[in-house]
This record gives C-alpha cells, structure tokens and sequence, in this order.
C-alpha cells in the first residue's frame, strides 16, 4: 500500500479543505497526517495518505491524486513518495533533533535535512543566496556561513524555513535577554524609548490621538475615527490578541503605536501603526517596523500582513523596502502587503498595486 506527501495550495476559505479530502477519499486515499503552512502564495495544506496498490491498468497513485487535487481546487500540487518512519508527531521529531543538536552543534547541516526532509546539506560561507528557487533552502548560522538544502520534487514553504531558523536558534549560543525597552536614535538624531504598552497609558494613546490629523487617523484606521474604542485598549494589553510596543518621546508623550496582532492563519500576524504627525519622516516607523519584524521572528512567525490604503505610498514604500510584496484585495482602494520572515520574497507583487506605491 503505497505512503505518499501531497502538499498542495489551496483558497483560505469555508470548506475548500472539505473539498480536498473528499476528492482525496474518492481515490481510496486514507489520510494519516495533516500540517496548515504558509507557502509562497497562500496557504499550504500537507497530507501524509496511504491509497490501495493501483489496480492493472489505472495510473499511477501520484498523478490520479493529483487530478483529483486539481479537480477539487488545488494549486501548485506535489505528490512525492513518503516513508513509514515520517508518521512521527512533528513537534515530538522537533523536540527530539533539537536535543541532538544540543548535544552535537557540528551535526547541524545533516539536523537540518532530518527536520525538513532535504536531499542534500551542505555548509557554504559568504552571502545566503539562494537564487529564489523553491528546490532550494538556505539557512543563515551566524554573518557568514550558512547551511543549503535542496529537496527534490517538494518546494519548500515559509513555515519551513521558520522551522529551520528557530532550530538554527536553538543551537547558537543564547543572546543576552532583550530588555523590556529599548531606545532607538532617529534620523535627527533624537532619542526615543520603545516599550510594549501598559494599560496605564490609556490617556495618552488617547492624546496621541488626538495629536495626529484627521488624515493620518485615516490612514491608519480607513475613517477620521477620533479614538479606538475603550474594548481596543484591552486587546492592545493582551498578550493573547497580539503585542502592541509604544514610542516615548523625550518629554514622556507617547510619539507613535505599532501593532503586532495575531490572526486564525498559522504563523502569520497583522502589522499597523500610528506615527503623530510632528513625528513622520525621522524614521521611527521603520525602527518600529524592523523592531516589530526582529519580534515576530523570536515568536515563530512566519509572515507579516499589512492592509494600507492604496493610496498610502509612504507605507507601502516602506514596507516593501523590508522586502514586503503588494496584492490586490476585495475592497476598492485597500491593498495587502505581505513581508516574510524567513529571508525569501513572498509572492510577486500585483503590478496595479504596486504601481499605486511609486
């Protein structure tokens, strides 16, 4: 009875994975593991099945699956031979390769193949490029060496890549702890301390508020909204809605607001944020960026999702300096923009939503 790995991309919408499985039972297909990635346009279903031998005659087990996949939805589809030791709980697998890594540093590269199933591993130095081809995974160690994967026939995902860099993480020597706060140097040259929000500063997110222009708040928020309601400042507080840092500027105002706000997908999260109009253009949205970017990583995300007014240039010129990619949605003048966090671009920016950037 042959084991097969299907990794195909679907629409993230109510009952498009019902579709899949359905058309996977249709072939006999008996579905033995499921994992939801991110992958380069979207999400990433990955099944682990076993399917009845092929009567004479009938096709292979991979392409009739594959039809299948592709009758019911399926994008960007690959079917490749699995084995019976794969069907192994994955964070259990994790755990396991991270405590031998732990016990053997040198072993990283042949690790890192065990952990995402590659073909090859092999140390290189200087910079980590990969050339964007999706057989090929390189894994940053340090400034200047790396590990490269390469794995036939499976493209691999930003979730993998996510994997591969916390292992990587795990293995290097522990940073000294990040301070709660931190303080950032601005274009000019002034000082400004960044910190997460406490629920005491209620009155002067509401003061910041205040202090941006009708325009600004519509930038952020879609509508002139004078305030977030009082229930946002609670989210704002919870670690469980996300992580919301705050810039101090040198007189103890509050100077900007920058979000990170976990959504349903796996390891993606939203970015906002609301620089007071005195405080545009010294780059402190980019240090909050770059700090909010530094943060996801150490979360184990994968993905940032902005929506910014198509007409926000200066937001979306930020965002994809960082390498951020800009998508059409479903609501007129509302664009998307997604950055990763593993190194690799995202999907190829719209060509009328980027153009609505320059």
């Amino acid at each position: 009875m042959p084991l097969l790995r299907i990794r195909t991309e679907i629409e993230d919408r109510p009952g498009r994975l019902a579709r899949l499985t359905a058309a996977l039972a249709e072939r006999g297909a008996n579905i033995l593991g499921l994992s939801v990635q991110v992958g380069p346009g979207g999400v990433v279903d990955e099944f682990v099945v076993s399917v009845p031998d092929p009567a004479p005659g009938d096709p292979p087990p991979a392409r009739a699956l594959a039809e299948a996949i592709a009758a019911a939805g399926g994008a960007r589809t690959a079917v490749v031979p699995a084995r019976p030791r794969e069907l192994v709980d994955e964070p259990t697998r994790a755990l396991t390769l991270a405590a031998r890594l732990c016990a053997r540093p040198q072993d990283l590269p042949e690790v890192l193949a065990e952990l995402l199933r590659a073909h090859e591993a092999s140390w290189i130095t200087g910079p980590a490029d990969d050339d964007g081809a999706p057989d090929v995974l390189t894994v940053p160690v340090g400034e200047r060496r790396a590990v490269r994967l390469r794995r036939y026939g499976l493209p691999f995902t930003a979730t993998e890549a996510a994997r591969a860099d916390a292992l990587v993480r795990a293995a290097l020597p522990a940073p000294s702890p990040a301070p709660a706060s931190r303080t950032v140097v601005l274009r000019d040259g002034t000082r400004a301390v960044v910190r997460p929000i406490r629920p005491r500063d209620a009155d002067a997110v509401l003061d910041l508020h205040a202090r941006c222009s009708p325009e600004s708040r519509r930038m952020r928020y879609f509508s002139a909204t004078p305030a977030p309601p009082p229930r946002a400042m609670r989210d704002f507080t919870d670690p469980a809605h996300g992580l919301t840092l705050v810039a101090e500027g040198p007189d103890g105002s509050l100077l900007a607001l920058a979000h990170l706000i976990h959504v349903l997908e796996p390891g993606v999260a939203e970015l906002a944020f609301l620089v007071a109009d005195a405080w545009q253009g010294r780059g402190l949205g980019r240090a909050l960026t770059e700090l909010l970017v530094v943060l996801a990583r150490e979360r184990g995300l994968v993905e940032l999702r902005a929506a910014a007014l198509a007409e926000n240039r200066r937001v979306l010129r930020l965002l994809m300096s960082l390498g951020g990619r800009v998508r059409r949605t479903d609501e007129p003048g509302v664009v998307e923009v997604r950055l990763r966090l593993d190194g690799r671009d995202a999907a190829p920016s719209d060509r009328a939503a980027a153009a609505a950037s320059r």
